[in-house]
């Protein structure tokens, strides 16, 4: 059913049919919400949020067209445009009509000022009236140019703003039913609604009569119906309250200095997406886009202090190392972005404040000399939801690793480098490597297991014997949206005890990230394991360092 037929048929039932005006598409569909039945692209509202300017017919058809086409889109209620003196003599009504119908606007209003109009209720402003006969010749040029014959026309007299009293206004609205006007507005600014009850006693009833009580607003929509008007606009009630509620929010902000202090004043982020479709989105993403394409959010903690690396570390967190040009935080940024993971956040500690690339989001880990890596996670739990990417801040990884691993059937997915196996009888002082115990031995000679293949993970971590262990866990986990649940209830359900012993970890508080990657298994869920050969390197030592500067290409 098409706009202009739900509102002919609002006309047509009993009852007042109530309307309010819009300034944007986000009032639009906030005036959905709340029930009403039509919508008023309000002329005055569009000019003062589309450019801060006066009502004066300084926006162009175009301006004004694609505001109201916008709330349309965005609500599934009728409607009806204030299209002011219809941008010019009944040639252009014509063409105005053609386009707004197409938009899929349910009516126009048109009124009798001349060019350039000014809002009725401007004091001092000159008014001038075109005559009867040039007004009825608009409402007959734009009833001919309908398509649909349910599209609303209302014919606007502004007789009494300009003084000329009830009788003029009342032969003006004949005028311009006789010329096929649906409906007639006769616009008031009297304090009282004294003058438009006079007016609506004297009316013929050919036409319905519609209002905007803008300046008597103590009458009510039931005392309007009563005295025959079949539509009523509170016109631009939602723009001023919105200035208002925003300058006293600017007020405080600006006196406090603080975001919390306008908290009360706030609706939840949560509601601002529900009202603009964010859950739909989420979906589509989900059904539409390629791997990697949706939403998925990288963490990385990097709170730490790293004195293996001293003097390298001294004023500087280890994620800020250069190689040749760039640092290991860059370097990660850079991947994730080759494959289209924007959302990043990173968990600052140690020299906090040097940790400030752009495009990022941070949380703080002040306690990280007390706290583990798991700890640092955590602090970045508003991150944690949808698919998540956890990945250390110390290491440097092929960007075709992460594109095996994002397309990742499993809920929880780590990474395992096989390469390992062939060099644990090489000496590493200082190093004690994540080792990872599967399930089912993954086959010599491969450099990336199929994930349908073998590989659940049994045990992890620095403990375990190296002459069982399949490989070693490089740092980089993935989460489904089920695997993020998992990992947080988890966590949440043994953060009661947090300074008794977990797994490998004298406590939670200083555990490790494997070390939650151990209960989720003792739990009873599957990590699966991705194997790699190689592909990647770690920065824990000045030996590693070293080395990344040899084997570093650029």
């Amino acid at each position: 059913m098409s706009n202009a037929t739900k509102l002919r048929k609002l006309m047509q039932r009993p009852g007042i049919v109530r309307t309010v005006g819009a300034h944007d598409a986000l009032s639009a569909k906030l005036i959905e919400r709340a029930g009403f039945d039509a919508i008023w692209a309000s002329g005055f509202g569009i000019s003062a949020s589309l450019k801060c300017i006066p009502d004066g017919s300084f926006l162009t058809m175009t301006e004004q067209l694609d505001a109201t086409r916008n709330m349309v889109e965005a609500a599934g209620i009728p409607v009806i445009a204030d299209c002011d003196t219809g941008f010019g003599n009944a040639l252009n009504v014509m063409r105005m009509v053609q386009d707004y119908e197409k938009a899929g606007i349910a009516g126009i209003c048109i009124e009798d000022n001349v060019f350039p109009k000014r809002c009725s209720f401007y004091a001092g402003s000159r008014r001038d009236l075109v005559s009867a006969d040039e007004h009825a010749g608009k409402v007959r040029a734009a009833k001919s140019a309908q398509s649909s014959p349910d599209f609303l026309v209302i014919a606007r007299t502004e007789a009494l703003i300009a003084g000329w009293g009830r009788d003029e206004a009342l032969k003006r609205a004949e005028a311009y039913a006789d010329a096929g006007a649906d409906a007639v507005l006769i616009h008031s600014k009297s304090p009282t609604f004294d003058e438009l009850r006079a007016v609506s006693q004297q009316w013929s009833g050919r036409v319905p009569l519609v209002v905007v009580p803008t300046i008597f607003g103590a009458v009510t929509a039931d005392e309007l119906e009563r005295h025959n008007f079949k539509i009523v606009i509170f016109a631009n009630q939602v723009i001023r309250t919105a200035i208002k509620a925003m300058r006293d929010t600017l007020d405080v902000l600006k006196k406090e200095g603080r975001a919390e202090a306008v908290g009360d004043r706030m609706v939840a982020l949560q509601e601002v997406y529900d009202l603009v479709g964010v859950t739909q989105m989420e979906e589509d993403e989900r059904r539409f886009l390629p791997v990697g394409a949706e939403k998925i959010t990288a963490i990385i903690p990097a709170a730490g202090f790293e004195k293996q690396l001293l003097p390298l570390t001294q004023d500087k967190p280890k994620c800020l190392l250069d190689i040749k040009g760039k640092t290991i935080l860059e370097r990660q940024v850079a991947t994730l972005n080759e494959v289209n993971i924007k959302n990043i956040a990173v968990v600052r500690g140690y020299q906090k404040d040097k940790i400030a690339l752009p495009n990022l989001r941070y949380y703080d880990n002040d306690r990280y000399e007390e706290t583990g890596e798991l700890a640092s996670i955590f602090c970045a739990e508003p991150e944690l939801t949808g698919r998540c990417l956890l990945l250390y801040s110390d290491i440097i990884f092929e960007t075709g690793i992460l594109h095996k691993l994002l397309k990742s059937p499993a809920d929880i997915t780590i990474v395992v480098d096989q390469a390992w196996v062939d060099q644990r009888a090489l000496p590493r002082p200082h190093v004690k490597p994540d080792l990872v115990l599967m399930d089912v031995p993954p086959p010599a000679g491969y450099r990336f297991v199929p994930l349908d293949g073998p590989g659940r993970m049994v045990r992890i971590g620095q403990h375990l014997d190296p002459e069982q262990a399949h490989g070693e866990f490089i740092g980089l986990a993935m989460f489904s949206e089920r695997g993020t649940a998992l990992l947080k209830s988890a966590y949440h359900a043994v953060s009661s005890q947090p300074a008794a012993p977990f797994h490998e970890a004298p406590s939670l508080q200083k555990a490790s990230l494997t070390d939650m990657l151990q209960e989720l298994v003792t739990r009873g869920h599957e990590v699966s394991c991705l194997t790699i050969y190689k592909g990647w390197m770690e920065v824990d030592t000045f030996e590693d360092y070293q080395q990344a500067w040899a084997d570093l290409k650029r």
